[in-house]
């Protein structure tokens, strides 16, 4: 049963990693003349964000629940974890603050703000390589 329950958690984890570089990159190169798609966009970054949180949480409480510790992880998978944590955090900020305020921003910013979300979404999926392979 553990290992269904991390498979399920992992496909949600797959999707919530694919939302948040895939709508950065939408909003980068496919839309990025059409404001109204834009904010929605935001919108699903930050909720993508926020299921990258939950559901990365819910690796460690499925561990903690089954085997009453929590994953037994160090050197470069903790760094990795961190990373991915600080992203998802910055990344949910971001988006949230940029659905609440795009309206208000030049062109510019708003072209900045996509490139950061994107660079932090490669960040986060790549820090997930490392969390694997080094835990």
């Amino acid at each position: 049963m553990q290992n269904l329950i991390y498979a399920f958690i992992q496909v949600v984890h797959n999707f919530g990693a694919a939302t948040v570089v895939g709508a950065a990159a939408s909003a980068l190169w496919l839309v990025r003349d059409n404001a109204a798609v834009q904010h929605r966009l935001a919108l699903l970054a930050a909720l993508a964000w926020a299921l990258q949180a939950a559901s990365g949480a819910s690796f460690g409480i499925t561990t903690f629940y089954y085997d009453g510790h929590l994953p037994d992880i160090h050197g470069i998978a903790i760094v990795a974890l961190l990373v991915k944590i600080v992203c998802a955090i910055i990344g949910f900020t971001v988006a949230l603050i940029y659905a609440r305020s795009d309206s208000k921003w030049p062109a510019s910013k708003l072209r900045f703000i996509w490139r950061a979300l994107f660079a932090l979404g490669v960040v986060a999926l790549s820090s997930a390589a490392f969390l694997r392979w080094f835990s």
